[in-house]
C-alpha cells in the first residue's frame, strides 16, 4: 500500500475532508487553519476528492500545489482523482464517460473545455503528473488517514488501492478493534449511520470528515493531536453557500477492465509526451 507518512510527523495534524472543486471553501479552511495554528508547528492531510462536480477543479489543484511548497502537506489520492485519471490518461472503455456522468463535465469546464474525449487531451500534464503522484494513506502514532475506508481486520500493508479509494459498506459497519489504528477518512458524505450530510462522524474507531462540500457549503478540517489516540480534539466547521444537490458515488465501477501497473505506466509516458499545456 503506498504511504504518504513523513519520518517525524508534526503533534498536530488538520484533516481535510472532501472539496470537490469548491475553491471558495478551500480558501477558508486554509485561511482558518493558519489562524488556529498560529506558531504551532503542523501538517494539514487533505482526504483527497479536489476535483468533479464544484466548479473550479482546476484552481483547487494548483492552490493546493502551491500550498505544499509553503508547508507540510499530504493530498491523499480520492476516487475521483482516479476517475480523472483513467478518463484522461488510461482511456479505459467507458472511463470517459464515467468520469463525466459523475462530475468530469465541471471539472473540464474548470479547464474551460468542452465534456467531450479531444478535451481530456488539453489538461495541463503538470496536473496529470501530480494526480498520479498522489500517495493513498499517511499516519501518525495513533491514526490513519486514508479517502474511503481500509477493509476490517487486514493488516495496513495488505490494503489494496481499490479499497483505500472506494469502499463503503464493509468498511463503515466495522467496529472497534477492526483497524490498526483510529481511521480518518471522507468519501461518504450521507449513509445510514450519518443521516446529515453536513456534519461530521465522529466514532471511537474512526472520523468521517466528508460533509459533502460541494452541495452543503460545509467543509470540515478535524484538529489531531499525535500525542493523544482516538478522533480529533477539535473539528472546525468552514461554511459557504450550498450549491447543489447531493450526489452520491456509484460503487466502484467493477465493470471496468482492470489495468495491470506495467500497462498504465505506459499508458502516462504516452500521455505525457502528447499532452499540451505543459
Amino acid at each position: 500500500m503506498t504511504d504518504g507518512t513523513t519520518p517525524t510527523p508534526p503533534r498536530i495534524t488538520y484533516g481535510v475532508g472532501d472539496i470537490h472543486g469548491r475553491l471558495d471553501l478551500l480558501k477558508s479552511a486554509v485561511e482558518a487553519i493558519a489562524e488556529h495554528a498560529k506558531d504551532t508547528e503542523f501538517r494539514v492531510v487533505f482526504l483527497g476528492d479536489y476535483v468533479d462536480r464544484g466548479p473550479d477543479s482546476r484552481r483547487v489543484i494548483e492552490l493546493l500545489m502551491g500550498l505544499q511548497r509553503i508547508w507540510s502537506v499530504v493530498c491523499l489520492k480520492g476516487n475521483h482523482e482516479e476517475l480523472m485519471l483513467r478518463a484522461v490518461v488510461e482511456r479505459a472503455d467507458g472511463a470517459l464517460q464515467l468520469w463525466l456522468e459523475n462530475g468530469g463535465a465541471a471539472t473540464l469546464r474548470s479547464y474551460g473545455l468542452e465534456p467531450e474525449a479531444e478535451s481530456a487531451d488539453r489538461i495541463p500534464s503538470r496536473h496529470i503528473r501530480w494526480l498520479s503522484s498522489l500517495p493513498l494513506t499517511t499516519a501518525d502514532p495513533h491514526r490513519i488517514f486514508v479517502h474511503a475506508g481500509l477493509m476490517p481486520r487486514t493488516a495496513s500493508h495488505r490494503q489494496k488501492e481499490q479499497t483505500c479509494l472506494w469502499i463503503r459498506k464493509r468498511f463503515l459497519e466495522g467496529q472497534p478493534g477492526d483497524f490498526e489504528g483510529h481511521v480518518v477518512h471522507g468519501h461518504t458524505p450521507l449513509w445510514d449511520g450519518k443521516p446529515d450530510p453536513g456534519q461530521p462522524e465522529l466514532l471511537e474507531h474512526r472520523t468521517n470528515l466528508d460533509t459533502g462540500a460541494f452541495a452543503t457549503g460545509v467543509l470540515s478540517v478535524g484538529v489531531f493531536d499525535a500525542e493523544r489516540p482516538g478522533g480529533p480534539i477539535e473539528v472546525l466547521r468552514i461554511a459557504g453557500r450550498p450549491m447543489h444537490h447531493l450526489v452520491i458515488d456509484p460503487p466502484h465501477p467493477q465493470d471496468s477492465p482492470v489495468v495491470r501497473s506495467g500497462s498504465r505506466l505506459t499508458r502516462f509516458a504516452r500521455y505525457l509526451r502528447g499532452a499540451n499545456g505543459g
